[in-house]
């Protein structure tokens, strides 16, 4: 009787430690809202970056853009670099998400990602992006 016991409190251990490690290694939901590395993205703008997390080189948005390499707003990188991150610091109640393109003018879609939400995305060369009204 002692050794099941004993073989029960070593699973038991065994099994803390390994939900132990998943805590650490599982995010919690609230981890993709933004967090200190998307800071620097403007209130009201959607950003992407060339590096995860938030890092690297910025080009960051306030209304749609249909071509970032020339359209009102140009994005430096967007031919020679892909998007790995991504910050929806949208604040517009008329909008629920960003989507965002491989293609110019808002064709080849890649994914979207819905307002307040921050997190990697790529590598992926974007070339577009729109405030949309659907879930992603």
């Amino acid at each position: 009787m002692k050794s099941m016991k004993r073989a029960r409190g070593f699973r038991l251990v065994l099994t803390g430690v390994a939900l132990a490690g998943l805590a650490v290694v599982v995010p919690p939901a609230s981890a993709n809202a933004a967090t200190a590395a998307y800071s620097d993205c403007p209130s009201g703008n959607v950003c992407f970056y060339t590096g995860t997390g938030g890092t690297g080189s910025r080009c960051n948005w306030s209304n749609a853009d249909s071509d970032w390499a020339s359209g009102a707003i140009t994005c430096s990188w967007a031919l020679t670099s892909p998007a790995r991150s991504m910050y929806n610091h949208g604040t517009s109640t008329a909008f629920t998400a960003v989507a965002f393109y491989h293609g110019v003018n808002y064709t080849s879609y890649n994914g979207c990602m819905g307002q307040g939400w921050a997190g990697n995305i790529g590598p992926a060369y974007l070339r577009s992006h729109q405030w949309v009204t659907f879930a992603c």
